[in-house]
């Protein structure tokens, strides 16, 4: 009986043909370039296979790109914030020195600092009696304060120190109604005293005929009578001025020169007699 499939060649034959085969082929085609437009359709064919395979990558790396672009958007915007924050502080420090930097220009270049020794004080507190207006300064003993001395600032007078500790002082303004202060009328030297009222803004000039020449707008100084304070600083305006036939003397108002509700800087004024006075006074050794 005959088999129903023939028997061909060995495998070991066909292997052979094969490897013969492909040989030949690559010889044609390294020697003779003769599959060169096969290879190209074959590429052609294969090339949307391979952009699809590539595809989830490329997908995927631009996710990956957004997400940390994202988070270093979200880093960056922090960052700029807190640094705008620091510098908005810092422009807010910038501005109070700047205004401190005025004030102290304004001091020191003040008309009315004259050439006695002076030194910078800062208002430390303001005393909170309402019937007592003086302030604390952070200059004392250690520093040459004495009481009695004569304290002003770029506009005028401002007081005169009442208390002395070793690190710090108080300072009675001219305000306080147990101040008082001789004064003149620049206009036409006139000495009257003008006492403190208990008022910010006012001050009264006590024991003042009504026949006096003292008009509305003059400006009052310093006399300098009784030591005290020196010469020639500005002190008031001379706001109102009224009399009653039936009083002696004429009520007269006037506004200080100096913002006693705006004191920060302080000069302290050690007059040109009492420098004097202390360098003549011998010391100890001699």
């Amino acid at each position: 009986m005959k088999p129903i499939f023939s028997r061909g060649p060995s495998l070991q034959l066909r292997l052979f043909l094969a490897i013969l085969l492909s040989a030949s082929l690559m010889l044609a085609d390294s020697r003779l370039d003769a599959f060169a437009n096969v290879r190209y359709l074959l590429n052609s064919a294969i090339a949307p296979l391979q952009y699809a395979a590539n595809l989830p990558r490329e997908m995927l790396d631009g996710v990956s790109s957004q997400v940390s672009s994202h988070q270093r958007i979200l880093s960056e915007n922090k960052a700029l914030k807190r640094d705008v924050l620091v510098m908005q502080s810092e422009v807010l420090l910038l501005d109070q020195l700047k205004q401190e930097n005025q004030r102290l220009r304004e001091l020191l270049g003040s008309p009315f600092v004259r050439d006695e020794r002076k030194m910078i004080a800062e208002v430390m507190a303001v005393d909170s009696d309402p019937y007592s207006h003086q302030v604390m300064i952070d200059k004392g003993r250690i520093d040459g304060v004495y009481e009695g001395q004569p304290v002003i600032n770029e506009k005028g007078i401002v007081g005169q120190i009442s208390y002395v500790g070793a690190h710090n002082s108080r300072v009675l303004l001219l305000i306080d109604p147990t101040h008082a202060i001789p004064i003149q009328v620049v206009r036409n030297d006139i000495r009257v005293i003008a006492s403190g009222s208990g008022q910010s803004d006012m001050m009264q000039l006590e024991h003042v005929p009504s026949s006096t020449d003292i008009e509305v707008g003059d400006l009052l100084v310093s006399s300098g009578l009784g030591g005290r304070y020196p010469e020639g600083y500005p002190v008031a305006y001379v706001t109102e001025f009224s009399f009653d036939n039936k009083r002696p003397f004429a009520q007269i108002k006037a506004r200080p020169t100096v913002q006693f509700d705006r004191l920060r800087y302080l000069l302290l004024v050690w007059p040109t007699e009492r420098e004097n006075m202390l360098e003549e006074v011998p010391t100890s050794g001699e």
